[in-house]
């Protein structure tokens, strides 16, 4: 598996923008070090561009009739190299190098289906937040790969919300005439075991308080927790009361919960989330009961802790994953070359030995570079933690990793250039 050919831009012209993303496809094809005949196409539009779509995808496949499979979403922002698009157009693209035997692009009018040709081992989905029980259908397509794990994220738009699924199979049954943009249900690419691929959920809140157990719940409410009212709780950790309720419910409203299962045991040191907790909203209290409800069903046993928003933990978490995955992926002995080629922010050509040949960053719409400071300062810190690496992605309205919907995450997929695990 060669480097995935890549290309990124902005123009209030969407022809314009296709223009160049294309030019820099082609300077890419033309080196040795990517890949010459992909396949595979990903494509991610910001919703300026949403009523542009169809043409969008149109001109790009026209452009490059080799690439016949075609996946992607909108999003408010889009994702590249070292490069966030935020509130203007925007246009990202990234060709794979992963032969078709080894992957299938599914939607909503032709569906993910297990068969002895191609066994689905992971996924990428790309998800209508407005499809009914979306979670349920998360996990059960989960479910229909051998190793469990998917990864992508709600789209997100101010406009429509729309997805890209072509597939080189054509229209398939029940496909009909279809466009390849959709709207509503879930689309992506299914990759079976031979495709290597590293992935790492990165959070973006950090605790403000110890950890709790619930001991009584009703659905999304929370009655009590380690034996106490949970309201009373809230205000202990918080450290407000509800007789200056202003303050108070403002204070709550920039407030929310990481759960995690009641078989959870481990050990988390204080600041820090991993992956097995998933963050929720409060969406309501009620005095009356002494209870706390939250966006996520509840059971006794569970773990929950309340948690804030954190630009400097969200930072420090999106290098160690960053870390992880080179630790992962890089030989036990490198060179010089290969090591000045891991943290440099200009090295134009990767390094082969370091076995990414790319990547996809699914972030939360409330991150972003504005979350971390400046402009674009999410993926330069990628940048920072892969090196120059090919990148697209896009900020969701939630981000899925496992068989989880996840809130204020970034999910980071790497694809090596041999055979490793799914991990995260």
């Amino acid at each position: 598996m060669k480097l995935f050919p890549y290309g990124h831009a902005t123009h209030p012209q969407w022809r314009m923008a296709v223009g160049l993303v294309l030019a820099q496809l082609r300077a890419h094809l033309a080196l040795p070090q990517y890949a010459q005949t992909p396949r595979l196409g990903l494509i991610y539009i910001t919703d300026v561009y949403a009523p542009y779509a169809q043409e969008i995808l149109d001109a790009i496949s026209q452009d490059l009739p080799q690439v016949t499979d075609w996946s992607g979403s909108v999003g408010v922002g889009i994702a590249a190299n070292n490069v966030e698009y935020f509130d203007e157009p925007g246009l990202s693209v990234m060709l794979c190098d992963v032969s078709p035997e080894h992957y299938r692009v599914f939607s909503g009018v032709a569906p993910l289906s297990n068969g002895r040709s191609f066994v689905p081992h992971t996924a990428l989905l790309h998800v209508d937040a407005g499809t009914p029980d979306v979670a349920e259908l998360i996990a059960e397509l989960a479910q229909r790969t051998t190793s469990g794990y998917v990864f992508g994220g709600l789209v997100s738009s101010r406009d429509e919300l729309v997805q890209f699924a072509v597939s080189s199979d054509g229209n398939m049954a029940g496909q009909g005439k279809a466009s390849g943009v959709f709207v509503g249900g879930l689309s992506g690419v299914a990759f079976d075991a031979q495709v290597a691929l590293v992935s790492r959920v990165t959070q973006g809140c950090t605790p403000i308080a110890k950890e709790h157990t619930i001991t009584a719940a009703e659905g999304h409410v929370v009655t009590a927790l380690d034996g106490e009212p949970a309201l009373d709780v809230l205000m202990r950790d918080l450290n407000i009361s509800l007789d200056n309720p202003q303050p108070a419910l403002a204070k709550v409203r920039a407030t929310l919960v990481g759960l995690t299962q009641a078989n959870d045991t481990t050990v988390r040191r204080t600041g820090e989330f991993d992956d097995a907790v998933l963050v929720r909203h409060i969406i309501g209290l009620d005095p009356a009961r002494q209870a706390v409800a939250v966006a996520h069903p509840v059971e006794v046993g569970m773990h929950l802790t309340f948690c804030q928003r954190n630009a400097a933990a969200a930072k420090a978490d999106l290098l160690r994953i960053g870390a992880e995955i080179r630790e992962a992926l890089e030989p036990e002995e490198m060179t010089a070359d290969i090591a000045n080629s891991v943290n440099t922010t200009t090295h134009n050509n990767p390094h082969p030995a370091r076995r990414m040949a790319g990547a996809i960053y699914v972030s939360c719409a409330g991150r972003g570079g504005p979350h971390f400071g400046h402009p674009s300062a999410e993926m330069q810190i990628v940048r920072r933690a892969l090196g120059d690496v090919p990148l697209v992605g896009f900020f969701a309205g939630g981000e899925i990793a496992h068989q989880n919907l996840y809130g204020y995450t970034g999910v980071l997929t790497v694809f090596t250039t041999d055979e490793a695990s799914v991990a995260s």
